[in-house]
């Protein structure tokens, strides 16, 4: 068949079947070339550090959101997150891209599963039109819009008067007044808090940040209300209660305007408004010593106020449905359909997403579950919700390591879901190191050969039958079989956990050995993270490593954030104390900074509604550091060299002469231990999980 002259096969819709990326240089990558067939699941393969993520999604994801971010009006992009163009000659055939990443969902303590799944939306707009009775719009059913009440004058004209007018309001929201919508209330021990045998002066409140002497403790020593330097047991009882609860009251502290506070209402704000998952761990552990957690008693921990607990369709409010498992939920949304045909369009929509949930094994959740409270491999299913049921193809998705974690039931149900994302006319990037999901890919591309600076190179192109037979490290691996040790270990103790019922655990006992290695199986859902998470992790002499991205700023960095920096720079301090050096100097947060880039190592220049364009300090040539800082050295190194090194070459370099520094390869015989040898110790923001994990 032809076609003005051209046979289908010569159409040039035909060259745009693939992705082409050309000379791509993002971190790592080695100048490389990469052709990635469209409309395919192709899988990355290769050590961790190979370049995988610097090729997936640095650079063909981000340049695709880029890319459809420039089709928005310059004045839209001003509210966009900005990216600078990805180090890559030339990259062809780009889709839009949706990525799904390991991150998981907020730490926000009212996040639930309804709310980030868009689900609670839903079923508010359908309990506002068809509930019984009515109440009021969508948000008189949301736990986080608070009832509103308020009055003033109108004035209006009437023949020619003018006529004033005294009229009250009410804005109803759906928030319990007594937890505001936490669906838990929270009861301090004071003993805590104070130590009421001390003054003020002398350090009588105990909560951490609040530092005799200390700008917070000043705020209550100099508020004029409570005398500072007699113990707290001395007080009036107007006294100990201004202390400790009095509303915000104007005060001048030291000349200053400021705000006096309550203690308790100030831990309230400052420490129990957030999730303990996301606070410093020094906070959340006074949290859990000093504070009492309990089911709120006027909403029985459904978050909403009465008027949308007594709101019914079918016999059922919202925080009925809300406590359902999905897969029930389903059934009586199923229901409903036959009941309120009015609603036929919106129950639709509900049940297509609720079906989605079923379809990705995530049926035993309930709407009401903490998105905090999620698996990493629940986290990331959830977010792919919402584009199961889209028309939506010729999408590119891109998985960073969807099957960790899973067990072998539930890899099945993701590797199915990927595939149905694939036949649905999607490309399908994958990120992978399991057998299980590199065995279903149509393409492999293996990195590597080493992580860092010994990878970063095209490996291996073509099918996994290739693969299985080429000589490369992926490839070698492959056909490992993992042996059973033949000896085991005995446990010194046990660590007995009892009558564990957070979530969906059913009163269980457990008995985990200490000084062996343990693990914790079964399919998702099953009550794993709930048992350790709730029951283990606040144990003494506990530490919990999870998936939870590591918290910085851009000045963060491997060294920074291991400790590695501190022995550092007393030892470049050490080594020039006679030219007047000092540790603060060696910290580009401190006194040895850049005064041009703030010891950044980059200028930002805004160009208004336009795109923000970063280009290296000129003063500093991107090292961060002044000169007379940079002129300081250890073993003929400076702060920055030693900063660009791999912590494999630090090792090497504090090991041995003048540079040797015990405390130093102590740190960084641990990166090496758990495989981040190649991590460059200047390398920031610290690197996303699973590295930032280990």
């Amino acid at each position: 068949m032809t076609t003005g002259g051209r046979t289908a096969e010569q159409n040039p819709a035909d060259a745009h079947d693939v992705i082409r990326v050309v000379g791509a240089r993002e971190n790592n990558l080695r100048d490389i070339d990469v052709v990635i067939p469209k409309r395919r699941l192709t899988v990355f393969t290769g050590v961790s550090g190979s370049g995988k993520s610097s090729l997936v999604f640095a650079t063909i994801a981000a340049e695709s959101r880029r890319l459809v971010n420039e089709t928005y009006p310059a004045f839209v992009q001003g509210f966009m997150e900005a990216s600078a163009r990805p180090a890559v000659d030339r990259l062809e055939g780009l889709t839009a891209a949706i990525t799904v990443d390991q991150e998981r969902l907020g730490a926000n303590p009212r996040s639930t599963l309804g709310t980030v799944s868009d689900v609670g939306a839903l079923l508010r707009v359908l309990y506002s039109t068809h509930g019984a009775p009515h109440i009021g719009s969508p948000q008189a059913f949301a736990f986080n819009v608070p009832s509103v009440t308020g009055g003033g004058a109108v004035t209006t004209q009437r023949g020619g008067r003018k006529i004033v007018e005294r009229k009250t309001f009410t804005v109803q929201g759906g928030m319990c007044p007594r937890c505001e919508g936490m669906g838990r209330v929270s009861d301090i021990d004071l003993t805590q808090v104070l130590d009421e045998t001390l003054s003020l002066k002398d350090g009588a409140i105990t909560v951490p940040g609040y530092a005799a002497g200390g700008w917070q403790v000043r705020s209550f020593t100099e508020s004029g209300l409570f005398p500072a330097d007699v113990p707290v047991d001395s007080f009036t009882p107007k006294q100990r209660d201004d202390l400790l609860y009095k509303e915000p009251t104007k005060i001048k502290v030291g000349g200053i305007n400021t705000t006096y506070e309550g203690l308790v209402p100030r831990i309230r704000k400052s420490m129990l408004a957030k999730e303990p998952e996301a606070l410093q761990p020094h906070i959340r552990a006074f949290v859990e010593r000093a504070v009492v957690f309990g089911t709120c008693p006027q909403c029985q921990g459904t978050r909403l106020s009465e008027p949308a607990r007594t709101c019914l369709i079918d016999g059922k409010s919202i925080a009925d449905a809300c406590t359902m498992q999905i897969s029930d939920l389903l059934q009586w949304v199923t229901r409903l359909q036959g009941i309120l045909t009015g609603a036929a369009p919106l129950l639709e929509n509900l049940k297509e997403m609720l079906d989605a949930f079923v379809l990705i094994g995530l049926g035993y959740l309930s709407l009401d579950r903490p998105a905090s409270t999620l698996s990493g491999g629940e986290a990331q299913r959830t977010k792919l919700v919402r584009h199961l049921s889209s028309a939506l193809t010729d999408v590119t998705y891109v998985f960073d390591e969807p099957s960790i974690g899973l067990h072998p039931h539930d890899l099945h149900q993701m590797n199915e879901l990927l595939l149905s994302l694939r036949d649905k006319g999607n490309t399908v990037l994958v990120i992978e190191h399991k057998p299980e999901t590199i065995s279903i890919a149509d393409h492999v591309v293996d990195l590597g050969p080493g992580a860092g600076s010994r990878g970063g190179r095209i490996c291996f192109e073509g099918t996994v039958e290739q693969l299985h037979r080429s000589d490369t490290l992926t490839g070698r691996h492959l056909a490992d079989r993992v042996r059973l040790k033949s000896s085991h270990r005995s446990p010194t103790d046990m660590m007995r956990i009892r009558h564990a019922k957070t979530n969906n655990l059913r009163d269980v006992d457990v008995d985990i050995p200490v000084g062996v290695l343990t693990v914790i199986t079964g399919v998702a859902g099953s009550g794993k993270s709930s048992l350790i998470h709730g029951h283990l992790s606040p144990m003494d002499g506990v530490v919990t490593i999870d998936q939870t991205p590591i918290k910085g700023s851009r000045r963060s960095n491997a060294a920074t954030y291991t400790g590695l920096l501190d022995p550092v720079r007393k030892a470049f301090a050490k080594a020039n104390k006679d030219r007047g050096a000092k540790p603060a100097h060696f910290s580009a947060n401190s006194e040895g900074a850049c005064p041009v880039c703030g010891g950044t190592g980059i200028i930002e220049t805004q160009l208004g509604f336009m795109e923000t364009v970063e280009s290296r300090c000129v003063a500093c040539e991107g090292r961060r550091f002044k000169d007379e800082v940079l002129a300081y050295r250890l073993c003929g190194r400076s702060i920055a060299d030693v900063l660009d090194m791999s912590a494999d070459e630090a090792l090497t370099f504090f090991s041995q002469g003048e540079a040797r520094l015990p405390a130093a390869t102590r740190i960084l015989s641990r990166l090496k231990d758990v495989g981040l040898g190649y991590l460059h110790l200047g390398q920031g923001p610290p690197p996303p999980p699973p590295r930032a994990g280990r």
